[in-house]
């Protein structure tokens, strides 16, 4: 040990300084405290001049260790009094953090109250070596611009296209028709962007999306698109990124990882189904795609489409403040492209013929659809919000619901048989069997379904329908495509395949489930999900039916029944203002123990209009049946939004320099909207 030291003071003194600019400021790619979300100072040897680049990997020792980093600028002088420590070496000369992305980071990390290494550890991939000397380096030949007759069906669509050509910042909120090919309108938007040397970047939910998107711009673009995903190995993925970085490629697709995307030169941003929750990032600072793309459009003075079958109320205010404008299609051709929806309880005729619609699980006209679909020879489509067999149950006397005896877990009913008999009860937390169940509340041995799977379904169904194929897809696994046969196609909502030459029908059942949920997006995200699905059938004209399993009278119903997603966009958006919810304002959800809580707001510096809601218990309690974390709410004037989040970022760095109990801190949260 008393050897060793004298020999690393001596590496240490012959060590010599770059001779220009010889202080690089990192930041370290390590979890850090919030008061210390800032670069560190580091002495750059002369042995590393050339390649300690600003943007480029370097590793450096901080609290001992040796870290990643990112070089971030280089300066002449620092403020640290003390000696500085050494860059220890450079990773890799590739400028991986361009200065366009490092502005890019630090406003999504503002916005959301986040840490800027969050935020690149998001945006950047893992380094890979091989990928960096297979990487194209040299991009293809700007393409033709591509013939795009289908846009001329949506009013204003060959001026966006030619707006787009000329790289002007083209806005739209694109309202895509039934039965549309929205991966071809996509790609002959990327390829028009394309074709001007500006690049493009498209984003959608989730793999099945990516797979149809992909072949219809490397139809167009061939070479000049790549792929971004979390899906890809980390090889793969990091050579797509570097040929976007490098130029080579000038379009990039892919799913929310695909959001940071270096794409050089941005003339275009995409984000598809926005209102998806599969865009929200579950990492913090939990960035949204259809946020990150507008504020990116923005900077670069890029074009954006935020586009969908529905539309959320984040789009619908888009359109209402003039910042984008809508991309919809004149009624006549709507109307000669949707199918023909009926909602229970449309009219009393419908009640007459059939007095148990309110409560039958699939009446007469689901029936009559079906039949009518399967005649013709297409398949139809039946989408059921829960999947499994039968997910819930209750007792059947006293509806009181059915948990194990042994941790208190919900019953269901697994399916299937065992050695010859039903399988019994079971719980779906613990797995364990309830053969003899017995209600604690009143002794009943009985029991009923609080709600039926898609596996219960396709078994229902295939009695009701002998002969006829029941194909399910769903979590255990997703169908891409089904052929234009007479099939039953039962799937959970986000795993409808699509049928080749359109579904002859579509059933959508137990409207109420998805409508009733206790969350606020829960109509919206309902009518999401019966747009997603209605559009795949066949227009009415060509027989297409759809049967809506809720109320006629609900605002979503109706939407659907006209399909007019724009109409309920614009009510759910003023509903919103009025009870003072996101987007109309920005909201903060803090969450943590009730001491930890008061003290964030005492050192908080919260903006005027900031109202504070809570807090309330989460539900978790300790031995003493306590609460042990508890949920406060605070709501600013959306001109505000950046205040909030830079107020509860400063009070957690005040807090963490306190080495305070730590508090998670959300802005927009969906789980509670």
């Amino acid at each position: 040990m008393a050897g060793g030291q004298p020999r690393k003071r001596k590496e240490e003194t012959e060590r010599t300084a770059a001779a220009t600019d010889p202080i690089a400021r990192v930041l370290v790619d390590v979890p850090l405290p919030v008061h210390l979300d800032r670069p560190f100072d580091y002495r750059i040897p002369d042995r590393l001049d050339a390649d300690a680049q600003a943007g480029v990997r370097v590793r450096v020792r901080f609290r001992g260790k040796l870290v990643d980093g990112y070089l971030l600028e280089r300066v002449a002088t620092s403020e640290f009094k003390g000696n500085l420590a050494w860059l220890e070496r450079v990773a890799s000369p590739e400028p991986v953090l361009t200065p366009a992305m490092l502005a890019q980071a630090r406003a999504v990390a503002g916005r959301y109250g986040g840490m800027l290494v969050d935020v690149l550890r998001l945006a950047i991939p893992p380094r890979s070596a091989a990928a960096e000397k297979s990487a194209r380096r040299e991009p293809v030949p700007v393409p033709a611009r591509p013939e795009t007759p289908a846009w001329q069906r949506y009013q204003h669509g060959q001026s966006f296209l030619d707006a787009l050509s000329a790289g002007r910042p083209a806005r739209a909120v694109w309202q895509a028709l039934p039965g549309e090919d929205w991966p071809a309108r996509l790609a002959e938007a990327a390829a028009t962007t394309a074709s001007s040397g500006r690049g493009a970047l498209i984003v959608v939910p989730d793999h099945r999306d990516l797979k149809r998107l992909h072949a219809a711009c490397a139809a167009l673009l061939g070479d000049d698109v790549v792929t971004l995903t979390a899906d890809s190995g980390p090889a793969e993925r990091y050579k797509h990124w570097l040929a976007a970085l490098r130029g080579a490629a000038r379009v990039v697709i892919g799913t929310r990882a695909a959001m940071f995307a270096p794409v050089r030169d941005l003339g275009l941003a995409v984000v598809w189904d926005d209102g998806d929750d599969l865009h929200s990032y579950p990492q913090t600072p939990y960035p949204h795609t259809r946020d990150v793309l507008t504020q990116r459009a923005h900077t670069a003075g890029a074009a954006l489409v935020v586009g969908g079958f529905a539309r959320t109320a984040e789009a619908a205010l888009l359109v209402e403040s003039g910042w984008a404008h809508e991309l919809v299609a004149h009624r006549t051709e709507v109307r000669a492209a949707a199918p023909r929806v009926t909602s229970i309880g449309e009219d009393d005729t419908q009640l007459a013929r059939d007095p148990a619609a309110r409560a039958a699980r699939l009446p007469s006209v689901g029936f009559e659809a079906a039949r009518a679909a399967l005649k013709n020879g297409a398949p139809v489509l039946v989408q059921v919000p829960r999947r499994g067999y039968v997910p819930a149950l209750a007792c059947g006397d006293c509806r009181e619901r059915a948990r194990c005896r042994r941790c208190a877990g919900p019953l269901s009913l697994p399916g299937g048989t065992e050695d010859g008999m039903p399988k019994p009860a079971a719980c779906s937390w613990c797995g364990t069997s309830e053969a003899a169940f017995k209600c604690p509340q009143c002794g009943s041995r009985r029991l009923r379904a609080v709600a039926v799977g898609a596996g219960r379904t396709a078994e229902e169904l295939g009695r009701a329908f002998p002969g006829t194929p029941v194909r399910t897809s769903g979590a255990g696994e997703i169908l891409a495509d089904v052929p234009g046969k007479p099939a039953l196609i039962v799937c959970t909502p986000g795993a409808e395949p699509v049928a080749a030459g359109g579904y002859g029908a579509a059933l959508l059942l137990d409207g109420r489930t998805l409508l009733g949920r206790p969350e606020l997006r829960a109509s919206e995200a309902a009518l999401r999900k019966w747009f997603a699905a209605a559009a795949l059938v066949r227009p009415a004209s060509e027989g297409g039916r759809v049967v809506v399993m809720a109320e006629s009278s609900l605002q979503p119903v109706q939407a659907l029944v006209r399909w007019d997603p724009a109409w309920y966009a614009a009510q759910e958006l003023a509903e919103r203002a009025e009870l003072g919810f996101p987007p109309a304002r920005r909201v903060a959800a803090v969450d943590g123990t009730t001491d930890a809580i008061e003290a964030l707001l005492d050192s908080a510096d919260l903006p005027p209009s900031a109202e504070v809601l809570g807090p309330v218990p989460l539900g978790e309690v300790d031995e003493d049946g306590n609460s042990e974390r508890e949920r406060l709410i605070v709501r600013v004037d959306r001109t505000e939004g950046r205040a909030l989040a830079d107020s509860l970022h400063a009070a957690q760095a005040i807090r963490a320099a306190r080495k305070a109990t730590e508090l998670q801190v959300r802005l927009d949260p969906l789980e509670m909207l």
